[in-house]
């Protein structure tokens, strides 16, 4: 099966210019959502993790499901004010601006072997703050994986000492 063909792309959104990746689409196919968790995890099955660390909000819906195959726990990260105990938080850059993001103190222990998930990679700022915050917790970041990757955004940059694997890459944005 062909899981890039089970994305729909829409245009001009959320606004003009924009060429949006919509995976719900996939999501709703059960063979081609089973295909894509199976996909991760012949990748990551070695790799002996001991946590999901996935982004709010569509990195969860792989990286819970993925944490789960691996035997291994999942930690959200949050937007600001999401989760209720002890944080830390790292601000990181947007296109026009600064967001930021939260991860309990206690969520990840020195010396955890973590892989990092999101949906897609486009600039990387996101994905490097959540490895930023990995560090701080003194986690190790054994890999980092998406679903899609735009490539012409160069979002391996933001991460360049990190072991990368995206499913999809669209070579236009």
């Amino acid at each position: 099966m062909d899981i890039e063909n089970k994305i729909r792309t829409v245009p001009d959104f959320p606004k003009k210019g924009i060429m949006f990746r919509d995976i719900t689409t996939l999501l709703k196919d059960k063979q081609a959502f089973a295909q894509v968790v199976d996909m991760f995890y012949e990748h990551y099955k070695d790799k002996r993790i001991d946590k999901v660390v996935s982004v709010e909000s569509r990195g969860f819906i792989f990286g819970s499901v993925l944490a789960y195959r691996l035997g291994a726990g999942f930690v959200p990260i949050r937007k600001p004010g999401k989760l209720p105990a002890d944080v830390i938080w790292q601000e990181y850059q947007l296109e026009y601006g600064t967001d930021s993001m939260e991860i309990h103190k206690d969520a990840i222990v020195k010396g955890d072997r973590i892989l990092v998930h999101d949906d897609l990679l486009a600039t990387g700022g996101t994905i490097a703050a959540a490895c930023k915050l990995i560090d701080r917790l003194q986690g190790s970041v054994e890999g980092i994986c998406f679903l899609i990757e735009l490539t012409p955004l160069e979002g391996r940059k933001a991460i360049p000492d990190k072991d990368v694997f995206s499913l999809i890459k669209y070579d236009v944005d």
